[in-house]
């Protein structure tokens, strides 16, 4: 059964608007500052969990060791 080439145009023109919608949200997704703004958010949640507070507590008990031992010498 043949089909209609309104109909065949008409399919086409979906499909082409459907990829224009998949592709504009690959690259929001991929650009630079959607990805840095991703990666943020991730550090930001780690640093906020009882382990990232401690493990944040630790490094600035070192550097501040290392200060006043430099500053001592």
């Amino acid at each position: 059964m043949a089909r209609d080439p309104q109909t065949i145009q008409s399919e086409i023109e979906e499909a082409r608007e459907a990829l224009a919608s998949t592709l504009d949200k690959l690259a929001d997704r991929a650009s630079p500052k959607s990805v840095a703004g991703r990666a943020r958010t991730s550090l930001v949640g780690v640093l906020r969990s009882p382990a990232g507070m401690a493990g944040v507590g630790v490094a600035v008990s070192l550097v501040a060791l290392l200060v006043v031992r430099r500053v001592r010498s």
